[in-house]
């Protein structure tokens, strides 16, 4: 096979062109805006399957990288949905009249929340007006007094009782600050001859004989006793009254108050819990109707009612469907609700208004949408989140309650019901470690939606991506694109994919490069973005971000790193290799060199043995040595020592891309013949000496463009890539343009013989009897360091054997 032999690619297959006109317009503003989402029918599918089914466990992980719209579409298509979908209910707290400690969660028609909220605070209000008017009313008073009088008249004559028995006994009755007492009485006769009765004095009393004393007092203590008993009926008939007056109370608040309650029953239906709340908090009115009198009558009296407020933990619109909630900082909080606390005094207290919902609670109903980086960052939400989706309720508990040695008292609301669905968006690495360590992940994301990296490129999709141009230059109010402009964006976009027949799904990325053209199209005072404009927008981009590049390009250029771009050298070939900085990739060439010499050492990468190489160029090497094999050691042993090095290069090499490249090296200097270094080489080689495709081409044939441009342009520089990377191929117009003018050139090739045969203009294996070929050349030398080792070991044989006779043998045998 010749160097003639071998194809040069020309203009059209570098790059594939979309021709403006097959896109329908002249500039985006003729073009309609793009309506849902390009190239990703497999993710479309998925999302409407997964949004339709209902059952529990089929929630939705969205797998895709940063930037694929993944984000955006799932936002549409969840509020495309829930826009079909009635409203759910909304959820309200109240205080637990029987346990305030448990407050309770009732649920609502979507928007009566507020509604009950307002009609509360109205009621309260009045309700103190109504029940003041009740008591002010002169039946009240009457009835209160009438009882109150026949409490006293019970009273009297039970004391009269008391009295009358004790004078019987010689007792009076009186009544001092420290209770009853019982005072004897002595008779006496007046001036008039009448018989009176005074108290007894204490000498009087000490006076009597011990008969007498005993006597009077067992009397007094009768009358004690009989005392007590009638100040417990007394106490009784307190009691009595007490209660008569309560029930008075109550039935005139009862009275007062029940057209407004059966109002709120009748504004708010008969729902069985929330019925049962308000018959609580009719009890609880009634119980208190004295702080609805004491407010009315002195508004600067401090009374707490919040007991009869609401807290509206859930409120939906009606009109909205269902929610959809797109929680950005899924802490444990934020996710799952919290009770909060306020500081009075130096005491935290807290109460059931304090409650406060979070994003589950809130997406109840409809769709909570999470990003799965910020999920996984967060402490405990990702054990909540799938605890709620297996029991299908939600309590709110705090985490100090939780990891807290010492229980602390504080509320307990009732859990929530739960049905929603959750929407996960991750990076497939995320998919794949949750697959493999949460076994309980499969279970409740049955659903995978898949966005793939790029789209079929084909004049549908080119359409397609235009529409989304335009309608991104609508929303963002840019400059409207040429057709010419949207042309040379589906060639980047295609670029991006590493694929001429695909195009990137990476509308972030395209979305920077259509800001940016019309910022640069303003900046020249135009008034549409031009193809033009386009491509600077990408070069000032590449600019802003290619210093490492180009401080390596200055090296070159000094003479610092020697980069031979013209003659030809044994041994020494430029191969190519990409550095990636992150937010810049390029390709640079790199001096590979290669020495042979008689040994037994096979062939040693000098990197290797310093280990600056990985595993995948070492097997690159390896496949290397078997292809040696293969094809010259088939009848001989293969004895050589070779060494291979890549020159001035002080970082790991990684990958098998210079395979050829290296084989390259060993065949020219086996064959004593010097390859072309104006052309530079990339691709991998099997054990058959087939080239196969490599990453990165079009960043390694425009870095060693640079070079060559730098040294200067021969007519006769160019890149050797593998045929299987002409998919790949979408050159910077730089390069197209050189190549057009004959200036460089990119040659495709399939086997290692057209590539030696390029490099060398030596044929890589002779076509007819007595033809010069490498392959003859590197079978010669391998055959004379044969020959030549045997006579070496011959000679060396000989040599002992005339040695051993001359020596005398060791006096000790």
């Amino acid at each position: 096979m010749t160097a003639q032999n071998t194809k040069e690619l020309q203009i059209e297959q570098l790059r594939r062109i979309t021709e403006p006109s097959i896109l329908g317009f002249e500039t985006t503003e003729e073009c309609c805006a793009l309506e849902g989402l390009i190239g990703q029918e497999r993710a479309n599918r998925s999302m409407k399957f997964g949004l339709g089914v209902r059952s529990r466990g089929y929630n939705i992980f969205v797998v895709g990288n940063p930037g694929s719209g993944r984000t955006t579409y799932t936002l549409q298509q969840l509020h495309r949905e829930a826009e079909q979908q009635e409203a759910p209910d909304d959820w309200i707290y109240v205080y637990n009249f029987n346990d305030p400690s448990r407050p309770l969660a009732i649920n609502l028609p979507a928007g009566n929340g507020e509604k009950l909220s307002e009609k509360l605070a109205e009621l309260v209000e009045d309700l103190k007006i109504i029940l003041n008017k009740a008591f002010e009313d002169s039946n009240y008073e009457d009835q209160k007094a009438q009882m109150v009088k026949e409490f006293q008249e019970k009273v009297n004559e039970l004391m009269e009782q008391i009295r009358a028995e004790a004078a019987e006994k010689g007792f009076a009755v009186k009544r001092t600050p420290q209770g009853f007492v019982n005072i004897p009485m002595k008779e006496e006769e007046n001036e008039e001859g009448e018989i009176e009765k005074r108290e007894m004095q204490q000498e009087e009393f000490e006076q009597l004989d011990e008969e007498q004393q005993k006597q009077m007092k067992d009397r007094s203590e009768q009358i004690s006793q009989q005392t007590l008993a009638v100040l417990r009926k007394i106490r009784s008939l307190e009691k009595e009254l007490k209660d008569q007056i309560k029930e008075l109370e109550a039935e005139i608040s009862r009275n007062a108050i029940t057209p407004a309650l059966d109002e709120l029953r009748g504004s708010f239906g008969e729902g069985d819990k929330l019925s049962e709340w308000i018959n609580s908090l009719t009890e609880d009115i009634i119980a208190n109707a004295n702080m609805f009198v004491a407010a009315a009558r002195d508004e600067n009296a401090e009374i707490d009612f919040s007991r009869y407020n609401v807290n509206i933990f859930v409120s939906n619109d009606p009109e909205d469907g269902a929610p959809v909630i797109f929680e950005t900082n899924p802490n444990y909080y934020n996710t799952v609700g919290k009770v909060e606390y306020e500081s009075k005094q130096g005491y935290l207290s807290t109460d059931f208004q304090k409650i406060q919902a979070g994003a589950m609670h809130k997406a109840n109903g409809g769709y909570l949408l999470l990003q799965a980086e910020d999920l996984f960052r967060q402490f405990m939400s990702w054990e909540a989140i799938k605890r709620v989706l297996k029991t299908g309720e939600i309590a709110i508990e705090n985490l100090g309650e939780q990891l807290g040695l010492v229980p602390v008292s504080s509320l307990r609301p009732e859990p929530v019901p739960i049905k929603l669905k959750v929407v996960i968006i991750g990076t497939r690495w995320i998919y794949y470690l949750l697959h493999m360590y949460d076994h309980e992940f499969p279970k409740f994301f049955k659903i995978k939606a898949d966005f793939d990296v790029d789209m079929r490129r084909d004049a549908d999709s080119e359409r397609d991506l235009g529409k989304f141009v335009a309608g991104f230059t609508q929303k963002e109010s840019l400059l409207p694109f040429s057709s010419g402009a949207v042309a040379e964006i589906i060639e980047w976009s295609s670029r991006l994919s590493g694929n001429r027949n695909k195009m990137s799904t990476q509308f972030n990325k395209i979305s920077e490069i259509l800001v940016e053209a019309s910022s640069w199209a303003r900046m020249d005072d135009l008034q549409t973005v031009s193809r033009e404009s386009i491509r600077k927008a990408i070069d000032e981009k590449q600019y802003r971000t290619n210093l490492i590049e180009e401080r390596i390009q200055d090296l070159f250029a000094e003479g610092t790193l020697h980069i031979a771009t013209r003659g030809r050298e044994i041994g020494q070939v430029n191969g190519l290799t990409v550095l990636d900085t992150r937010d810049h990739v390029f390709g640079k060439p790199v001096r590979i060199t290669a020495n042979v010499f008689m040994g037994r050492e096979g062939v040693v990468n000098l990197e290797r043995e310093v280990k600056m190489t990985g595993p995948i160029h070492n097997k690159g090497l390896l496949t290397l040595e078997s292809y040696l094999g293969r094809t010259y050691a088939k009848d001989l042993p293969l004895s050589l020592s070779a060494k291979i090095a890549f020159e001035q290069t002080y970082e790991e090499i990684e990958g098998d891309s210079a395979s050829s490249t290296e084989l390259y090296c060993l065949l020219s200097a086996l064959a004593e013949r010097p390859l072309r270094q104006d052309i530079a080489v990339t691709g991998s080689v099997d054990q058959f000496g087939n080239i196969q495709p490599i990453g990165g081409v079009n960043e390694k044939i425009e870095g060693y463009f640079k070079y060559c441009k730098l040294a200067g342009l021969t007519g006769d520089q160019g890149v050797l890539v593998p045929s299987a990377n002409m998919v790949n191929l979408m050159l910077h117009h730089e390069v197209l343009d050189a190549v057009r003018e004959g200036t460089f050139h990119i040659w495709a090739i399939d086997t290692i013989e057209e590539g030696i045969a390029l490099l060398t203009g030596i044929p890589a294996v002779s076509a007819e009897e007595g033809e010069e070929s490498i392959r003859g050349l590197v079978a010669a030398k391998l055959w004379y360091w044969v020959k030549r080792n045997a006579e070496i070991k011959k000679q060396f044989e000989g040599n002992g054997e005339q040695n051993n006779e001359a020596t005398p043998e060791p006096k000790d045998k």
